[in-house]
């Protein structure tokens, strides 16, 4: 029986890709490059702001630190300013945790936005009560695929790694469950392929929220 929930933010918990592309194509439009279109940013965002950024900026030639450090200047403050533009919780979702917190379980979020972004966007969209922990990109802790945040979330839940089970919708989400030595569950109504999710390790791929609740009672 497991005793906990991780779950990524965007293309897991949240649709997010509209807020994602306006905060990055504002930070291309500050150094004067035209924006991307909106399902581009599926591919660009998964590693956190600074490598969506590199990514964005490398798709226009351009490796200058000095403008790099502006565009993400400029990406943090946008997004932050813009966090509940467009976003909304998949169907489902809210349901999904209710019912996980009718069983006991716990509950947290683990996501590669930066900290106070990812703690807007969850207050907005469910409140103070339904998560645990929430928990965003922020320094020391390493960003996804490394353990660190995970494995933080565990040691203040009080649970042990195996007691976890780790949804998300990229194929970093996977690695990152595999790293912290949880059961990692990938997504099919988020951002990226099953074939993705498949060849980073997913123990199991669910197409449906309504799935969640009685994955929790399986003997993994």
């Amino acid at each position: 029986m497991k005793k906990a929930c991780v779950f990524d933010l965007d293309g897991t918990l949240l649709y997010t890709l509209e807020s994602i592309a306006f905060a990055g194509n504002a930070a291309l439009a500050l150094l004067g490059y035209p924006p991307e279109p909106e399902e581009a940013y599926a591919y660009y965002c998964g590693e956190g702001a600074d490598v969506l950024v590199r990514r964005i900026l490398e798709k226009n030639g351009d490796t200058e630190p000095s403008h790099f450090e502006k565009a993400v200047a400029m990406h943090r403050k946008t997004i932050h300013e813009n966090a509940s533009l467009g976003v909304r919780p998949y169907a489902g979702i809210p349901e999904a945790l209710k019912a996980l917190k009718a069983k006991g379980l716990k509950l947290a979020v683990c996501s590669n936005k930066p900290d106070n972004a990812t703690r807007e966007g969850i207050r907005e969209m469910f409140g103070e009560d339904v998560f645990d922990v929430v928990m965003g990109q922020k320094d020391p802790l390493k960003r996804k695929p490394w353990p660190d945040m995970p494995l933080a979330i565990c040691d203040t839940l009080g649970v042990t790694p195996s007691e976890c089970l780790y949804f998300g919708d990229t194929g970093t989400d996977m690695q990152t469950a595999r790293a912290a030595g949880m059961t990692g569950i990938g997504v099919l109504w988020g951002y990226r392929t099953k074939e993705e999710l498949m060849e980073n390790g997913a123990v199991r791929l669910i197409a449906d929220p309504s799935e969640i609740p009685g994955l929790t009672g399986e003997d993994w």
